[in-house]
């Protein structure tokens, strides 16, 4: 058995993974997984850099990540990814220098290929013997970027556009930096727009048609599906493989469309975190599922960050 330690920083949230893997079957036995919403990529979009307020807030949980991975006695190998605020900042040399002053390792900023690569061994190695019907298209919402995997057993198409809950937020429903209320049609018809569009681009390398089964991955997925679940509280083990159906998802995106911001902060299951970017996140799902013509969407627990897991339990480049 490895010990090793995953990291997954994306544009929204900040995760670690700690488990002993078996590098011959992949194997994991979870030691400690933890999430930090650090909102890296504040306004990426607009101005092209990383904050200083969000670089010290991606260090912090860095510090506390390192403390996470010397509590359980050290790791044969530490994995961090970097995702698609630190693809595009002019200023990623300070991100990279803080992670490596911190963490001793370089983060490994992934293409959005190689990062729907991840996703799709981290959301797809369990599934076998499940009802799910191939091909699988895994779809990772994250906080810029949306990742589109096709596959059986391995990947055949690929491709990451950027549409993700805190791009979309702050492209459409934010003025003057603040994020509307309750957002206006326009507005909404704004996203479900630029949606569209990236949605056209994803299909030019991914056939979206083929899908027999929708996988999704991530905060912006997984709210929804303990929303639609009705839990009182944030569940993983009720969220993990859970399948919502259509009528579901667009249900709880309309209300939390409709939703001031105090009501979508009342429900228990939100993160503090994703209050503001919740419905832009639900808005993206919704329309992939009517463009894909799913009837329900798979949602998985597990997603890049257990892929990253994997690939350093194999000993992998990177």
């Amino acid at each position: 058995m490895r010990r090793v330690a995953a990291i997954d920083c994306g544009t929204n949230s900040i995760r670690l993974l700690i488990a002993d893997a078996d590098p011959d079957t992949g194997r994991l036995r979870e030691l400690d997984r933890r999430m930090r919403i650090v909102r890296l990529g504040q306004g990426v979009d607009r101005t092209g850099r990383l904050a200083p307020e969000a670089l010290e807030r991606t260090f912090a949980a860095c510090r506390e990540y390192a403390d996470a991975i010397a509590a359980q006695g050290g790791v044969d190998r530490i994995r961090f990814v970097a995702t698609s605020a630190s693809r595009d900042a002019e200023n990623r040399a300070d991100f990279v220098r803080g992670v490596v002053g911190i963490l001793g390792v370089e983060p490994q900023v992934i293409s959005g290929d190689e990062e729907a690569e991840y996703s799709f061994t981290g959301a797809t190695r369990e599934l076998a013997g499940t009802r799910t019907e191939p091909p699988v298209l895994v779809v990772d919402i994250g906080g810029g970027s949306t990742e589109f995997v096709l596959g059986e057993d391995r990947v055949r198409a690929a491709r990451s556009v950027d549409i993700g809950c805190v791009r979309m937020t702050e492209r459409h429903l934010a003025v003057d930096g603040r994020v509307a209320d309750v957002p206006t049609a326009a507005q909404i018809a704004a996203v479900e727009a630029d949606i569209a569009a990236a949605l056209d681009l994803a299909a030019r390398t991914v056939p979206l048609e083929q899908a027999r089964t929708l996988v999704g991955l991530a905060g912006s997925v997984t709210t929804v599906a303990a929303i639609a679940l009705g839990l009182p509280a944030y569940d993983s083990t009720a969220v993990h493989h859970s399948r919502i159906s259509l009528e579901q998802v667009r249900e709880v995106t309309g209300r939390l469309l409709t939703s001031t911001h105090a009501e979508r902060a009342a429900i228990p299951v939100i993160h503090p975190g994703r209050v503001d970017v919740i419905a832009a996140g639900a808005l993206v799902l919704l329309k992939i599922m009517e463009r894909v013509g799913a009837a329900e969407v798979v949602v998985s627990e597990h997603d890049i960050l257990d892929g990253i897991a994997y690939a350093a339990a194999s000993g992998s480049p990177g």
